[in-house]
């Protein structure tokens, strides 16, 4: 454990080294209006503006910050228990105690990494891949001499959320996505190993996908049509190609997916895959777990609005229906192709859908929300099963053929489904005017190629930082149990516990 200790102190000085490289320009000071630090940023003045006699500082809605934070705990709960419950479930008896002190620990860390250093890199002004260190140790959030608070914008002109408020959300997102890789390599990693991986690949994968896909200036930054070129230059890169993803298709599904993936294929199979049965332990403990994941994922989706409106209202309902259509649809698809539908075919499919229409959420209309759930249902299913057997890798808990292809699948049908001509809400044609693009203007094809790129660039690049972490750990502490300890379970051999008594 001294030696796990010693990794994660390394790693975090790597981090702000990596950071510091990366950086194309110097940090705005720390003193700078904390609207420029959030998803949307606060949005600060331009330098053209004219000097006017200055306004009252815009102050946080009541009702708008009441949902955020019961937002922000609907997505804790995705992750414990919820994320924890339906791995638990799914892996063998012998190391559900194991799959659970997984997810809880690496919520843990993240939710520390995030306060430390990676909503700094995530959501301050930096370059287009990261952020800066305007908010290390969430410095100038709060000041308590003066008691007040700093501000983050939100999607509305001078409408604004408490900064902590929105730290908090996001630090669930990045939480809950370092979880999900565990599914992929469940039942033969070191703990230790897990640890260590998930801090260098949350530094160095999640917290720039994040910024290139989520920061930007904030509505209230484009204060003129001469401002609008300056303003877009300073945001994440993904944003400004006009990426749309609206509340992580691509920053927690396809990013954790693919990590998932690649950590399969690192750490080998299990003892006796594809020689012995491995079947869940116990389903009631995963549909309990979807049925928590589909509750918490209001939260995650309706709250991407960050205000208590009409698009949280379209996020809601999105979510529901999509989520519906795909259980539906998955267990369709098994009782024609596998004779039987079956409750992990239910929970699966319910989870297939949410990571679908995640993207989409509040950027489709109703009849997106038809078509995207009930395709996930179908897509995912073959995802676990003809692709899986394609790729040959054992993973586990089927990380990669759920929210990797769910989430490409909904962020290319976010792209389709936009369009006004098929009851998509569009998107701004700028941040100035806030004018809407309307049905004519609208490129399908267009925006289906942006989509599609920001798929390829989350895709890549979470496969190459995934596998050099994994590496590292690999050739340091090592990221495997023994045959021995395989054998005999991780809830013992790791946690001298068990997760039954008979």
């Amino acid at each position: 454990m001294k030696r796990l200790f010693t990794w994660l102190a390394v790693t975090v000085c790597l981090a702000f080294a990596g950071a510091t490289i990366a950086q194309d320009k110097p940090a705005a000071k720390a003193d700078k209006p904390a609207a420029e630090a959030a998803k949307p940023a606060a949005a600060a003045a331009a330098p053209e503006a004219k000097k006017e006699e200055a306004k009252p500082a815009p102050t946080p809605n009541k009702g708008d910050v009441a949902w955020m934070l019961t937002s922000t705990a609907l997505v804790l709960m995705m992750s414990v228990p919820a994320l924890a419950l339906f791995y638990g479930g799914m892996v063998r008896s012998k190391n559900a105690l194991s799959m659970l002190m997984q997810v809880f620990v690496v919520f843990s860390l993240v939710t520390v990494l995030w306060c430390i250093y990676g909503y700094s890199l995530a959501f301050t002004e930096g370059n287009a891949y990261f952020g800066g260190f305007d908010r290390l140790f969430l410095k100038g959030t709060f000041d308590p001499v003066k008691g007040e608070f700093a501000t983050a914008a939100t999607f509305s002109k001078g409408v604004v959320l408490p900064e902590l408020v929105y730290v908090a959300f996001q630090a669930t997102f990045a939480a809950i996505t370092c979880c999900l890789i565990l599914g992929a390599i469940a039942e033969r990693a070191k703990f230790s190993a897990v640890l260590v991986f998930i801090t260098l690949w949350f530094t160095f994968s999640y917290a720039p996908i994040a910024h290139m896909v989520w920061f930007w200036m904030g509505p209230d930054a484009y204060t003129s049509a001469k401002v609008v070129d300056e303003i877009n230059a300073k945001a994440g890169l993904l944003w400004q190609w006009g990426a749309l993803d609206f509340a992580g298709g691509t920053v927690v599904h396809i990013n954790s997916g693919v990590a998932g993936l690649v950590g399969a294929y690192l750490i080998g199979k299990r003892i006796g895959f594809n020689k012995e049965a491995m079947p869940p332990h116990n389903l009631t403990l995963t549909m309990i777990g979807a049925a928590l994941l589909w509750t918490g994922w209001f939260g995650f989706n309706a709250g991407s609005a960050l205000e208590a409106n009409g698009t949280a209202g379209l996020a809601f309902i999105n979510t529901y229906l999509a989520t519906a259509c795909a259980v539906l649809s998955w267990i369709l698809g098994e009782a024609i192709f596998k004779g039987k539908p079956s409750m992990l075919g239910a929970a699966s499919g319910a989870v297939a859908g949410l990571v679908a229409i995640t993207p989409a959420a509040g950027n489709v209309g109703v009849p997106g929300a038809f078509v995207i759930g009930t395709a996930a249902g179908l897509v995912c299913l073959w995802g676990v099963s003809g692709l899986k057997k394609l790729l040959r890798a054992d993973d586990s808990l089927d990380v990669f053929g759920v929210h990797a292809i769910g989430g490409i699948l909904g962020a290319l049908l976010t792209g389709v489904f936009n369009s006004p001509d098929l009851g998509g809400p569009s998107f701004p044609v700028d941040w100035f005017t806030m004018k809407m693009t309307t049905g004519a203007e609208y490129s399908i094809a267009g925006q289906l190629w942006i989509q599609a790129k920001a798929v390829a660039v989350t895709f890549v690049w979470s496969g190459v930082v995934a596998a050099i972490a994994y590496k590292l750990v690999d050739l340091t502490i090592g990221l495997r149990v023994t045959e021995e300890e395989e054998r005999e379970g991780l809830d013992t051999a790791s946690h001298g516990e068990a997760a039954y008594r008979m």
